[in-house]
């Protein structure tokens, strides 16, 4: 059931961020809301960091946009964390797929 997996990683992603400014911490989860993060928590936190980092950069630009920037910023720290956490020695090839990723954004 994805709502379930979704819930897991907002709960993990919930404990991780305690004490982060509430906005901020709204903002990225509504990303990984929008994000159907799936079983594994690292893949789920960068599909999230992924989604913000676009919005981004398809924003026209101002300081509204500045809590998506700051939002896919810690949605990647969390997502680096959490395989830091999980896979160890899967990080190094993890952290070079996120960059590829950023790199190519949108």
């Amino acid at each position: 059931m994805a709502g379930g997996r979704v819930t897991r990683v907002l709960d993990w992603f919930h404990q991780e961020s305690a004490g982060a400014p509430a906005a901020l911490q709204a903002r990225a989860a509504r990303y990984l809301e929008a994000s159907g993060a799936g079983e594994d928590l690292a893949e789920g936190l960068a599909a999230a960091a992924t989604l913000a980092l676009r919005a981004t950069l398809e924003h026209p630009g101002g300081r509204d946009v500045a809590l998506d920037l700051l939002a896919a910023d810690a949605l990647v720290t969390l997502a680096l964390k959490a395989r830091a956490t999980g896979n160890p020695a899967g990080l190094a090839e993890f952290a070079a797929r996120l960059r590829a990723v950023g790199a190519g954004a949108p």
